[in-house]
């Protein structure tokens, strides 16, 4: 009895421990500062901007929508946050500095992420 209770404890530690994610509230909001830059950036008309920039914003959001919520972030502050940033960021010209530092960013912060936006972008799925 006393080892199935010790495995129940172990197992609950590191539930507890790994359950919410591994991300820092600060790598969190980054993240979803990034996500709502994407998201602004695939709205922008194909005619002012290249469209592999909008098809690589729409597969940066998809991708890390779909992350965020792995790691814990609820989908209602995910959408709000989203909405945020899009009000905040509609009908602005595109942001090469803001968009590069996001990539600099999630690629560092997410490992393999470079390589999965870009099976997104190539695939046509976003």
């Amino acid at each position: 009895m006393k080892k199935y209770f010790l495995i129940f404890t172990v197992f609950l530690y590191f539930g507890s421990a790994y359950g919410g994610g591994h991300l820092s509230d600060k790598d969190k909001k980054a993240a979803l500062k990034c996500t709502g830059l994407y998201y602004a950036h695939s709205m922008i008309p194909q005619g002012t901007l290249e469209l592999d920039k909008i098809v690589y914003s729409i597969a940066a959001k998809k991708f890390l929508t779909s992350y965020l919520i792995k790691e814990g972030v609820k989908e209602d502050l995910l959408n709000s946050e989203l909405n945020k940033s899009v009000d905040e960021l509609y009908g602005k010209p595109y942001d090469e500095k803001k968009a590069s530092d996001c990539d600099q960013y999630i690629h560092k912060l997410i490992p393999e992420s470079k390589v999965e936006i870009d099976k997104l972008v190539k695939s046509g799925i976003y």
